[in-house]
C-alpha cells in the first residue's frame, strides 16, 4: 500500500469516527442541557417561594374535607401485583410495533420472526408463573 493509499484510508476511517461521535455529543449536549434547566427551574422555585409554614399548612389535604382518622389505610397487595403486570405488559407492547415494521424489512424475517418467539416465549413463562401463584385470581 502506498503513503497516499494508507493516509486515504486512515482519514477515512477518522472521519466515520468523528461523525459517529459528533451525532453523539449533540445528544450528550441535549441530555445536559436538559438536566441544567430542571435544575435552574428547581433553584429558581426554591428561591422565589414563600416559605410561612402554618398549622393549616401542615394538615394532610384531601379534596377539601378535613381529615379525620388515621392517615394510614390498607390496601391489598394484589393491586399492585396488578398494575406490575400491567406495566410488563405494556412494555412488551412497546417492542412489538417496532418488530412488526422491521420484520417487514427485506433480510429481516426469519432471524426476526426466531427472535420475537423467544420473547413471547418468556412472557408466556411470566404469565403462567403469575397465574400458577394465583396472582391472575381475581377474588
Amino acid at each position: 500500500m502506498t503513503d497516499h493509499a494508507t493516509s486515504h484510508a486512515t482519514h477515512h476511517v477518522t472521519s466515520h469516527a468523528a461523525d459517529y461521535f459528533e451525532t453523539y455529543s449533540v445528544v450528550g449536549l441535549l441530555a445536559v442541557l436538559g438536566v441544567l434547566f430542571v435544575a435552574v427551574a428547581f433553584g429558581a422555585g426554591r428561591l422565589l417561594r414563600p416559605v410561612v409554614p402554618t398549622p393549616e399548612k401542615l394538615l394532610t389535604y384531601e379534596c377539601g374535607v378535613d381529615p379525620v382518622g388515621e392517615g394510614w389505610a390498607h390496601t391489598q397487595v394484589r393491586y399492585y401485583v396488578y398494575a406490575f403486570l400491567y406495566v410488563i405488559f405494556a412494555v412488551d407492547s412497546i417492542f412489538l410495533f417496532p418488530w412488526a415494521t422491521v420484520f417487514a424489512a427485506p433480510g429481516y424475517g426469519a432471524t426476526t420472526l426466531v427472535e420475537m418467539f423467544v420473547f413471547l416465549g418468556f412472557l408466556a413463562v411470566g404469565l403462567l408463573y403469575a397465574y400458577k401463584k394465583g396472582v391472575l385470581a381475581w377474588l
